[in-house]
Order: C-alpha cells, then sequence, then structure tokens
C-alpha cells in the first residue's frame, strides 16, 4: 500500500493545479457584454407619482422590450416636480454613468404649469438633445400640452415647441404623451392632474410606435 502514496500525492498537486488554472481562466474570461440602455428622463407622469412604481409606463415599457426581443435595459431618472432646468442640471451626469443608446425625455409639463417663459424651456430642451446626440444616443421627445390657465395663446404655444424642437433637431416626436388619457377621468388621480394605474398602458402605448421604430434602425 505504501507505493502509493507518491502518486496519490502527485495526483492531488495536480488537482488542484488544475483547478487553480480553471479559476484563472475563468477571472480572465470575457465578460457577456452589457445591455445597450434606455434612459427616461421624466416628470412625475414618468417618475409613477402616486402609483406603484412596478405599474408605472416606464415599467411596462422593460416587460415590452423583453416580450419584443429587444434587449435594452430601462433606467428611470424620471423625478416628481422635475423641470427642464433641473433635468438639464444633471443630464450630463447621467449621460456619463448610463451611456445611453437612446433617450426619452418627458419634460416641460411643470414648466408649463408654472408659466415660466417658453424660451427657457425650448432652450433647456434644446441643450439636452443636444448632449445626448454628442454622446452618441438618439432622441425621442415627449410633447406635452397644458390647460389655458394662463391663456390660449401661452397654452398654444407651448404645444407647438415640441413640434418645432423636434424639427429642428431632427428627432421623433410623441405628439401628447397624455393622449387618451388627459379626458378621462377614469384614467386619472383625484388630483386630476397625474394618471392613475389604469393610464398606464395607454401611456406606453403612445411611446411605444415612434421608439420601437427607432429600435428597428439602431444597431443593437
Amino acid at each position: 500500500m505504501l507505493m502509493w502514496r507518491p502518486w496519490l500525492g502527485f495526483l492531488l498537486v495536480a488537482m488542484i493545479a488544475l483547478a487553480g488554472a480553471d479559476r484563472s481562466m475563468a477571472a480572465e474570461a470575457k465578460p457577456e457584454p452589457a445591455r445597450p440602455t434606455i434612459l427616461v428622463v421624466g416628470d412625475s407622469l414618468s417618475a409613477g407619482y402616486g402609483i406603484d412604481v412596478s405599474a408605472g409606463w416606464v415599467a411596462l415599457l422593460q416587460r415590452r422590450l423583453g416580450q419584443e426581443g429587444y434587449g435594452y435595459r430601462v433606467v428611470n431618472a424620471s423625478a416628481s416636480g422635475e423641470t427642464t432646468g433641473g433635468a438639464r442640471a444633471r443630464f450630463a451626469r447621467l449621460l456619463e454613468i448610463h451611456r445611453p443608446r437612446i433617450v426619452i425625455l418627458e419634460l416641460g409639463g411643470n414648466d408649463g404649469l408654472r408659466a415660466l417663459p417658453l424660451a427657457q424651456v425650448r432652450a433647456n430642451l434644446a441643450a439636452m438633445m443636444d448632449q445626448a446626440r454628442d454622446a452618441g444616443a438618439e432622441v425621442l421627445l415627449v410633447g406635452m400640452q397644458i390647460p389655458p390657465n394662463y391663456g390660449a395663446e401661452y397654452a398654444d404655444r407651448f404645444r407647438d415647441m415640441y413640434g418645432d424642437l423636434a424639427r429642428e433637431h431632427g428627432v421623433p416626436l410623441v405628439e401628447f404623451f397624455l393622449e387618451g388619457v388627459a379626458l378621462d377621468p377614469s384614467l386619472m388621480l383625484d388630483d386630476g392632474i397625474h394618471p392613475n394605474a389604469a393610464a398606464q398602458p395607454t401611456l406606453l402605448e403612445n411611446v411605444w410606435p415612434r421608439l420601437r421604430a427607432m429600435l428597428q434602425a439602431t444597431p443593437p
């Protein structure tokens, strides 16, 4: 029996060496490529105000992408109460961190409800679109409309601003994010401003056709 001991020792050393080699090769193996990112920068309408975030249209978008076979991840950088100025202040950092392939800008509603100067709102949106393009991302602009609380002229110019920006920057536009929702009390929270959970599939359907066209035109 003693004659087997040297061979047993040799086998143990060889097995340890092979195990170490396996760990070394695993450590040196290339990681799986990161999934491309869709970055959503919006206000309370995209942040899921008043509802479970998992029921919001952005969460539904992530599920739709998986169902349709698009290997994108969605990052929701929306914040309730956000204005175009607030988003612009943090936008460069968001681009640096997430390196998105596509940016969805859903902003301006809070600016309009505060009757902020439209030249300022336009400049903020234009700056973010330029920054996104410079970072190699495509942009989907989401339009909003506001009630004529501050006069029909302001409301009309606010609505038209999105179409003008989309044409000037050559980006696709969702003309009115709350289409089919805003005038239906059953789809709104009690405040009459924010969509409820039942409205979220409609919001996604308002965005999806434009976004899908971008996905089909954008290399994976």
